[in-house]
């Protein structure tokens, strides 16, 4: 088996009472663990990663007073804070290994993320002979593209579960996914 499941930032703050809620995020933990109860032994390892940021100063920019929700941001997900925890929904008792980015700069695709213990993604995937990911999470349009088109980038072979994600906006959301499937990857459903 060479493939990996990778599940992108199911955050409190990035579900619909969170900092930046996405619409649709709540849902997205729920059908995440409900894919997980009959899908988790068709992976190798399955990667969740979290936001984790540093709660003095901006993170590199990152944070901003005044956000322009494209590059700047408001505080959200924290390290140690009830933002940066999984959603409630989101079962992570099948997950393999969790990633923390972020932790004091801008970071958007899980490639950025390291373990508790240094280990980074690519690592993983070159322990593990991965070469074939599916990809759920949030957001569509921010990390869960950024995420795509760094495994697309490593050589990797990438799926992502278009009914396991939850986007921004519609329409940045649907151009994420336009470019995800031009650079090479393919759009299905989990189903």
């Amino acid at each position: 088996m060479t493939r990996a499941l990778f599940l992108v930032d199911i955050q409190n703050d990035f579900t619909e009472h969170g900092a930046l809620g996405v619409e649709g995020g709540d849902a997205v933990a729920h059908r995440v663990t409900a894919f997980l109860e009959s899908h988790a032994g068709d992976y190798e390892i399955i990667v969740a990663s979290r936001d984790w940021h540093d709660g003095d100063g901006d993170n590199g920019g990152h944070f901003a007073a005044e956000p322009d929700f494209i590059d700047t941001w408001p505080v959200h997900c924290v390290a140690g804070t009830v933002g940066a925890e999984y959603d409630d929904g989101f079962d992570v008792g099948r997950v393999t290994h969790h990633l923390k980015k972020g932790q004091g700069n801008p970071a958007y695709s899980l490639f950025e993320g390291v373990s508790d213990d240094g280990v980074t993604a690519t690592q993983l995937l070159e322990q593990h002979g991965i070469l074939d990911i599916d990809i759920a999470g949030i957001a569509t349009d921010y990390c869960v593209r950024a995420s795509a088109l760094d495994a697309i980038a490593a050589g990797r072979h990438v799926r992502v579960l278009t009914d396991l994600i939850a986007g921004v906006h519609p329409d940045s959301s649907e151009r994420a996914l336009a470019e995800i499937a031009h650079a090479g990857g393919e759009l299905i459903s989990a189903d």
